[in-house]
């Protein structure tokens, strides 16, 4: 129960690549990131990332129209079918090739996968047959190039593939007499979309040159024929299905393609080009990246190379909006349902926007850190997180909706530490542009900028616990400098490392600050005296990190050997030792001419924090994995595996034998022809692929690591973004002192007495949270505080913390909260001769209720407003009834001062809710 923590969510990464899809509903966005899929709730404004994942980055989701079940398909064509609902697993399958685009059918019974020059029919799973989740019914063959794109008609009887070899393929669904499939050119360059019209056959089709061409069918959906033959299938030919079953009875043909035989008394769908539209170039480059089509509206979305999108009216190509959003190619565009939003995807700067192109406004717009994510730290409450990047942005996170609230852009160069106050309203940060800078989350402003007298880059930032004293190490100089923060002055310099300063640390309950160098010692400076050094610790190897117990009374470092030693600051001793190198488990990279055992020889912890209880320490670094050790029993209590994302470097223990040749590993050949996110132009006399430097491959590893103070979560900042693992208690069965007269059966019995306080000792026994909240609620308003003061000691601790949690989530506030002051009123003073074990609990139930007060407070400003605003527009009424019953001047003299009244009223209401 203690270490049961489960991946809970992905924060600083909203959109890496594929294709983005709305819910049924319209109002929540499935966005692939990585190797996981993330869901953004558009009217909640939260987001919360599936708990499954695949072996590499995922490139195309295909949902199924009742928006129950998705099939996930990675750079392998590894797919996944995932419920939406249960948010688990229900089946693998493997294409054995890349899929470049999946479609359900509206009807949900069958969906197209699209791979290479072929595509493929299954039937949908769920609706036919039970027992074997992708059973593939058709075949069909066509297109000479690879497949972008499909669209389905309204009563999935046909649909269309798009092709890079500029064609387009109309296929029929079922076995039709007057339609197998047809093919339609018309354009100069790769197709990106294309769509059927609302009930019809008719199309359009869009390429990447901003080529709109609009075709227009003889037949109706209705005027499909059933093909009645039954004979056996021949052997495919080019441009036919696999499982065709084409009728040769007296020499007769059926073909839907233009100019074939007919069969008689039928007439083969034909298609005729209506018109043919351009879109506006700004550039040779600014190609056409991405199209989506509503169709009971008629809108046509487009998105550019040059972040550019266009909505145009169809058929008659009316342009109704223009907007530049970004300066990168735009991926991915979706419409929902209801065709009032519009979501963009770009993954060369990893954003997600949302529009709403009737009030031109924005419903969403996120952004992750661009760079690699170097630091994280969390608030006191537990409520935020916030995160420096290697792009230099300082990013606040709400951990209840997994959402960036603001972004700090003053740095010029990476940061490396970022760190909360003691007060949770200030946030400080220190960058290698040679500034310390200090952030108010009141006004969102950088109200203190902290230089050197020398340029330095700064690579390790402490507060302390006062919020007063700033410290920063310089990786440069070696020098330590100390400002205040009240002044912004520089109070001291503080040298005698012979080595960069890796890492700070203020005891959080005295004024002594720890200092970890690369020359071997650990110092520790008392700020009441002088500055001077109090202690010098010497270490085995270089100090990389360095972190105090929360109670002050032991250190814990982690050096370049790959231990992490445990010393006592009062008596500067050594307490124990870790040897950590060992559950590193290093992978071998792609560039690497050794193994990946001898590789981890030199791979180290980089980063430590202890536990909200002190009992534990959480380390990570150059790895994929994350370890708890236990301080008191020195031994590894869990090991936690962050990714399993194959994309990245360093995963795995030995190399593809398939991919090494005498000119290397195949591995680093970048393949791509030039569209998108492949190689524009490859080096002279390479016809396929790049080996030249231009090629990237992220290395997994952990960069920082840091405990939410309620101990009930933690964070870690890696390649992928920042990973949040929580507890998830209500599947692990954890009783306390269990007998055999503790059963739910018996809890009930006493509820029945009337005995709540024994009903409460024995469900929490028991251990089971519906029991304890069914207990818990049962026991009456008035009598929660004679219940409190009967409670052994033993139990107000556990009952406190599961009130804290319940808290939380519980619409009962009043209730609730009224366990809380009963608890606290009768049992404060001995919890507080307990504070160290009780602060986490505290810490949770201040976050609940600073929570529940942050919405009550918006909730009752809103409804103040709206009275406000109802009894002036009522009294602006009465006067003017009462002006039109008396007549004269005076109306339009009162009608003017009411307006002015309510102008700045409304101008107050406005600042009010700034």
């Amino acid at each position: 129960m203690k270490f049961a923590y489960r991946f809970s969510n992905l924060l600083g990464a909203v959109y890496r690549q594929g294709n983005l899809s709305f819910s049924k509903d319209g109002n929540a966005v499935i966005s692939p990131v990585g190797n996981r899929v993330s869901v953004f709730d558009l009217k909640n404004n939260t987001s919360e990332t599936l708990p499954v994942s695949t072996t590499k980055n995922i490139t195309c989701v295909g949902l199924s129209p009742d928006g129950n079940i998705a099939v996930v398909v990675d750079e392998d064509g590894a797919a996944m079918l995932v419920s939406l609902i249960t948010r688990a697993t229900l089946h693998h399958f493997h294409f054995h090739k890349p899929v470049s685009s999946i479609r359900f059918s509206p009807d949900g019974r069958k969906f197209v996968v699209t791979k290479e020059n072929v595509a493929l029919m299954y039937h949908a799973p769920g609706k036919q047959r039970e027992f074997n989740a992708f059973v593939l019914d058709k075949s069909y063959y066509g297109p000479y190039d690879e497949t972008t794109c499909i669209d389905w008609t309204d009563d999935s009887k046909c649909f269309v593939v798009g092709s890079k070899d500029m064609s387009t393929w109309v296929f029929g669904a079922e076995r039709w007499a007057n339609l197998i499939y047809y093919s339609l050119g018309g354009h100069k360059d790769v197709i990106v979309g294309c769509f059927f019209e609302k009930d019809s056959l008719d199309l359009y089709t869009v390429s990447q040159d901003g080529t709109l061409c609009v075709w227009e069918s003889d037949t109706e959906l209705d005027g499909l024929v059933v093909k009645k033959s039954q004979d056996k299938p021949k052997p495919p030919r080019p441009g036919e299905e696999e499982e065709s079953e084409d009728e040769r009875k007296e020499g007769e043909v059926i073909r839907g393609k233009a100019g074939a035989p007919k069969e008689k008394n039928t007439n083969n769908v034909r298609y005729k080009q209506r018109s043919k539209h351009f879109f506006n170039k700004e550039g040779d480059f600014n190609n056409l990246t991405a199209a989506a089509y509503h169709k009971p509206s008629h809108i046509l979305v487009t998105g550019f190379a040059s972040g550019i999108f266009h909505l145009h009216e169809l058929p008659e190509f009316n342009l109704i909006h223009s907007l530049s959003i970004s300066d990168q190619r735009i991926s991915s565009v979706a419409i929902n349902s209801s065709g009032d939003w519009i979501s963009f995807g770009c993954s060369g700067m990893g954003q997600l926007l949302v529009w709403e192109w009737q009030s031109e406004s924005y419903v969403f717009k996120q952004q992750g850190h661009f760079n690699n994510m170097a630091s994280l730290a969390y608030s006191p409450d537990g409520q935020y997180i916030v995160t420096g990047g290697d792009d230099g942005k300082v990013k606040v996170w709400n951990t209840n909706s997994g959402l960036c609230f603001v972004t700090f852009t003053e740095h010029t160069s990476s940061v490396t530490k970022v760190t909360f106050t003691s007060s949770g309203f200030v946030i400080v940060s220190a960058s290698l542009d040679g500034t310390v800078r200090a952030f108010d989350l009141h006004r969102y402003r950088n109200f203190r900028t902290f230089t050197s007298p020398r340029p330095a880059q700064f690579s390790s930032l402490a507060v302390d616990v006062s919020g007063e004293l700033v410290s920063a190490g310089a990786q440069d100089s070696f020098e330590i400098f100390l400002w205040s923060m009240q002044t912004g002055r520089l109070l001291e310099v503080l040298g005698g490392h012979k080595g960069p300063v890796s890492c700070l640390c203020f005891s959080p309950v005295q004024s002594i600050l720890a200092s970890a160098s690369w020359d071997r010692t650990i110092r520790l400076w008392d700020m009441l005296d002088s500055w001077q050094v109090k202690e010098t610790l010497p270490l085995s190897s270089d100090g990389l990190s360095v972190t105090y117990r929360p109670d002050g009374q032991e250190l814990a470092v982690a050096t370049l050997n790959g231990e992490i030693s445990f010393w006592n600051p009062q008596t500067a001793t050594q307490t124990g030792s870790v040897a950590g190198r060992h559950d590193l488990e290093t992978g071998r990279k792609e560039t690497d001419k050794i193994t990946a055992k001898q590789s981890a020889k030199g791979k180290s912890f980089t980063s430590l924090c202890y536990s909200a209880d002190g009992e534990s320490v959480l380390a990570g670094g150059q790895s994929k994995f994350v370890c708890i050790y236990n301080v008191k029993e020195q031994m590894l209590m869990k090991k936690f595996e962050i990714s399993c994302n194959l994309s990245f470097d360093a995963m795995e223990e030995f190399l593809d034998r398939r991919k090494m040749t005498e000119f290397g590993s195949l591995a680093l050949v970048d393949e791509g022809a030039g569209d998108g996110d492949g190689v524009n132009i490859s080096l002279p006399g390479v016809r396929r692929g790049d080996m030249s430097s231009r090629h990237f491959k992220p290395e997994i590893r952990v960069s920082s690591l840091r405990f939410s103070p309620t101990g009930r979560s933690w964070a870690a900042t890696t390649t992928e973004g920042l990973l949040v693992y929580s507890l998830d208690g209500s599947l692990v069965f954890d009783p306390y002192d269990l007998d055999l007269d503790v059963t739910p059966a018996s809890i009930r019995k006493q509820l029945r007495l009337q005995e709540w306080a024994p009903a409460i000792v024995l469900a929490f026994r028991l251990n089971e949270k519906a029991l304890k909240q069914e207990v818990l609620e049962t026991v009456p308003h008035e009598q929660i505080p004679v219940v409190c003061g009967s409670l052994p000691d033993i139990y107000v601790e556990k009952l406190l913390g599961f009130v804290a949690s319940s808290l939380e989530k519980s619409g009962h506030l009043q209730f609730y909260m009224t366990w809380v002051q009963s608890l606290l009123m009768l049992h404060g003073q001995k919890l507080k001769n307990r504070s160290g074990a009780i602060l986490p609990t505290l810490q949770a139930l201040q976050k609940s209720i600073q929570r529940h007060f942050d919405n009550l407070s918006k909730l009752c400003d809103f409804n103040m407003f709206n009275i406000r605003y109802a009894a002036a527009l009522s009294k602006q009424r009465g006067l003017k009834r009462a002006a039109e019953e008396d007549g004269g001047e005076e109306e339009e003299e009162e009608d003017e001062e009411l307006s002015e009244e309510m102008s700045v009223a409304s101008l107050e209401d406005a600042d009010l809710m700034l």
